[in-house]
Formats: structure tokens, sequence, C-alpha cells
């Protein structure tokens, strides 16, 4: 999946949007997704200016949009203007190792449990062979109108 499909599913934009690209997807189970940290992310003038780190709360987020896209796709839906797929829980959340830039981060997200429009994930990012964070995660497709 590209960027121009993935900015078909995710209401995201620059700079908020953290998903690249996807490299594997299987509906319904799990996605291996890519965000490529550069030194022109917005948050690296204000977050450890001398030493510039991903702030956590952003690696979870670029998972939970991982997330986003295999819960649309699983559920056969593309993004409009009536719904969205909101954060709906964090748990477990261990953070392993710094993220900075030129950085690969891979967002790998499984589906432990679905139920109708919420779903819940594992969800692991890595930079190479390295753990860099992990968590639980819930989101939830809701419609707006």
């Amino acid at each position: 999946m590209d960027i121009n499909e993935i900015l078909e599913y995710l209401p995201h934009r620059y700079p908020f949007l953290l998903v690249d690209r996807v490299l594997e997807m299987e509906e319904g189970k799990r996605a291996l997704a890519v965000k490529n940290v550069t030194m022109n992310e917005p948050f690296f003038p204000g977050h450890f200016p001398h030493r510039p780190v991903m702030p956590g709360v952003l690696i979870l987020e670029a998972l939970a949009q991982a997330a986003a896209l295999l819960s649309f796709k699983s559920a056969g839906q593309k993004r409009d203007d009536n719904s969205v797929v909101y954060f709906a829980g964090i748990d477990k959340a261990r953070f392993k190792r710094p993220v900075v830039p030129g950085d690969q981060l891979l967002l790998d997200v499984t589906i432990i449990r679905s139920m109708r429009n919420v779903y819940k994930y594992q969800a692991i990012a890595r930079v190479g062979d390295e753990l860099a964070a992990e968590a639980e995660l819930m989101c939830a497709i809701k419609s707006l109108s």
C-alpha cells in the first residue's frame, strides 16, 4: 500500500500522518507498515534539540495509524466524512529503544480480538531487529452521523 492509498484510508495529513508505506497486509489479521523518521519531523526541534528523539506518544500514534489502516481494510471500509477510527485504549505500553532521525520504524500490528467495529491489537515497533516499543492498542470505527 503506497502513500496515495494510505491517504484514501486515513484522515491524517502532514504533520500528523505517521505511516509512509504498508509492506504487508493480511486483512482481519495483521499489517506491517513503515515510518521513515527524518530530521525534518516538526517535533525534533523541541524534543531534546541537542539529542533528537521521537516522542513515545508519537510512536504509539504511528502504531495506532497502522492499526486504523488494518481496521478499515478488515471492515471493507474507506475513510469518509461520516466515519473515523478512534484510539480507544492503550495497555502494557513499554519503550525499549530511542527512535532517532535516520531510523526506519517498522510498525507491526496484529488483531488480538475484534467485535463489531472495535479492534484490539498487539502492536510492536522495531528499528531493524531491535524492539523500540510495544503495547496493546484498542481502536474503534465510529460513525459521525
